[in-house]
């Protein structure tokens, strides 16, 4: 199916196909889904005009918030697995809604307007009105996407007896206003995990495919993963883990072109993939 995850610099709103999202069918007894939740730059045209930045202050806080080409790193990774993991990716910008967000109070990054709905920038600058109400977009966007990802997880439990949920992202060099732990060491790849869902073996077998890549680190700047919350701290046959990946690693910053590291990226990837499909 076609979606829409346009990374280029001046495309914040190209045409949009429903859903903005897309279950990519892997190998039929993989557990492994790779998600993608923010390589996109897609906004609808009524969610922009809620946004209060002009075009170009959009485009720079696009670059940003986008983790560009992270869409294209998964494809080459599935590619290269001797089992072909399943990957669901989002569409739309995390501007539109971030996926990976709780969606209530146990959101640490409300405190930066940053929730499943944003209201404030990556500089702490008004991204909407403050008394915008949440619960249009999360009805739209955030709970469709959910419904869909649990029913992705579901699948891979019910035909592999167990899932591997290995989140894909990446950030910038240096830290933006909005990281509410930017102070924490930034290696070349961050991994996060969680205490329920990452066993030991799931770390070490990202450490060892991250290797060549360069220094690994374990929750920091960012911790967690994501599960879907039907599933959190409550299956453990839903494992987890999120891979950061630092831009000036792959790309020129901070929303350019990929470079040759991409290709490395999607070997290590690849071997984390077959790591755990095993």
């Amino acid at each position: 199916m076609q979606y829409a995850t346009d990374n280029a610099p001046g495309a914040a709103m190209p045409p949009l196909a429903a859903p903005p999202f897309a279950l990519l069918p892997g190998a039929a007894g993989s557990p492994v889904v790779l998600h993608v939740p923010h390589a996109a730059r897609a906004i609808p045209a009524d969610v922009r005009a809620g946004i209060l930045l002009d075009d170009p202050a959009l485009e720079r806080e696009l670059d940003h918030l986008t983790d560009a080409h992270t869409a294209e790193l998964a494809e080459a990774a599935a590619g290269r697995a001797a089992a072909a993991p399943w990957r669901f990716v989002n569409g739309l910008s995390r501007l539109v809604v971030d996926p990976e967000r709780f969606p209530d109070a146990r959101e640490e990054m409300l405190a930066v307007g940053m929730g499943a709905v944003y209201t404030r920038t990556t500089h702490r600058q008004p991204l909407r009105p403050s008394d915008t109400d949440p619960e249009p977009l999360l009805a739209r966007w955030f709970r469709p996407y959910a419904r869909a990802m649990t029913r992705a997880v579901a699948d891979r439990l019910a035909v592999a007896g167990r899932a591997v949920i290995i989140d894909v992202h990446s950030y910038p060099t240096a830290p933006l206003p909005y990281e509410l732990h930017g102070e924490g060491h930034r290696p070349p790849v961050c991994l996060g995990t969680d205490a329920f869902h990452t066993p030991p073996e799931l770390l070490a077998a990202a450490r060892e495919a991250f290797a060549g890549v360069g220094e690994t680190g374990v929750d920091s700047p960012f911790a967690g993963t994501y599960v879907p919350l039907e599933f959190y701290r409550g299956e453990p046959r839903v494992s987890a883990l999120m891979v950061e990946i630092r831009r000036d690693t792959y790309m020129t910053e901070p929303g350019g072109p990929a470079g040759a590291g991409l290709d490395r990226l999607a070997a290590a990837l690849a071997a984390l993939v077959d790591a755990v499909s095993g």
